[in-house]
């Protein structure tokens, strides 16, 4: 009984702390966002595409007014994708932002040139860390 008591503790301690975690991450509010346009997007964050767009990346950038969540999904081999923004909300232990990239449709006739799809999600400045799902 006595070697059973230190694992019966563990388990416990392991199940409160799951219990805990799963309400940090519960949504406290949608955050209000909008797509940056080109001509929205900040230098330093257009050299930051710059350099990594070959591949998938995530980041993020505070210019002190906005909070600027970038998502870019590497080299396709062709053009013709979008970028959805599936979930954005405010949760206890961060912000949580969730993209898709939807490919090309059968209709179109995308370009044989590869494209580097990428999205710049601009919010209220949250002082935050942003976690990417």
């Amino acid at each position: 009984m006595r070697k059973l008591l230190p694992i019966v503790i563990a388990m416990m301690i392991l199940l409160t702390s799951c219990k805990n975690d799963d309400a940090l991450g519960a949504k406290i509010r949608d955050i209000d966002f909008t797509i940056a346009s080109q001509d929205e997007i900040l230098k330093e964050i257009r050299e930051l595409i710059e350099e990594r767009q070959q591949d998938p990346f995530k980041l993020t950038y505070s210019d002190g007014g906005y909070l600027y969540i970038v998502v870019g999904y590497g080299k396709q081999s062709t053009g013709g994708y979008s970028i959805t923004v599936e979930n954005l909300y405010l949760a206890e232990n961060g912000i949580y932002a969730e993209t898709k990239l939807i490919g090309p449709s059968k209709d179109d006739t995308p370009g044989e040139a590869p494209s580097y799809p990428y999205i710049v999600i601009k919010i209220e400045n949250i002082d935050k860390v942003v976690i990417f799902n």
